[in-house]
């Protein structure tokens, strides 16, 4: 008998939420490396615009979860149960704790977009502040990605050694048939 599935919206929604984490992540790393000027006003409005991207798709996947999306139970039992639903709980919190002070980031900043709109920064000449809000962006990110590497290792662990197939029921079904990974 198959283990039960996530709804298609709810597993792409999490793909597609783990894509743009990833993303904006990388994007974060590199954006000194591009040149003063365009290059580098491109590189951050593209970081900025994935990154309400990301509040949007995160927004509707909780909206989703609160109304329609599959609701299985927790891997696992007793203190594996109770950690997994913390650590998707942690996810959630830094999610949005990482979008809303890239929002906050950005306006203290007064960042450029694509040069088609100017964000007027909140306190232009607040040097401390703009540092205070980048580094606390910086910091939940990178913790962001610890979080959600932590993650991934328990449903490689869940599946691997536990053989619970967790992992399987969050997997895009690659057609009709489609069975859980090995």
């Amino acid at each position: 008998m198959a283990a039960p599935r996530y709804d298609v919206k709810t597993i792409w929604l999490h793909w597609l939420t783990a894509a743009l984490v990833i993303a904006l992540w990388c994007l974060g790393q590199t954006i000194d490396w591009f040149p003063h000027g365009a290059p580098r006003v491109f590189a951050r409005s593209a970081h900025i615009s994935i990154g309400a991207l990301l509040a949007g798709v995160f927004v509707y996947r909780l909206w989703w979860r609160a109304t329609a999306g599959a609701r299985l139970p927790a891997a696992g039992t007793g203190g594996l149960k109770v950690l997994a639903r913390a650590m998707h709980l942690a996810l959630y919190v830094c999610i949005f704790a990482t979008v809303a002070l890239g929002l906050a980031n950005a306006w203290v900043r007064g960042d450029n977009l694509f040069y088609l709109y100017k964000i007027s920064p909140f306190d232009a000449n607040n040097k401390a502040l703009r540092e205070s809000v980048e580094n606390c962006h910086a910091y939940a990110a990178n913790f962001l990605l610890i979080m959600a590497g932590m993650h991934a290792a328990a449903g490689l662990f869940h599946h691997y050694l536990l053989k619970v197939d967790v992992l399987g029921r969050m997997l895009p079904a690659l057609g009709r048939n489609a069975r859980a990974i090995p």
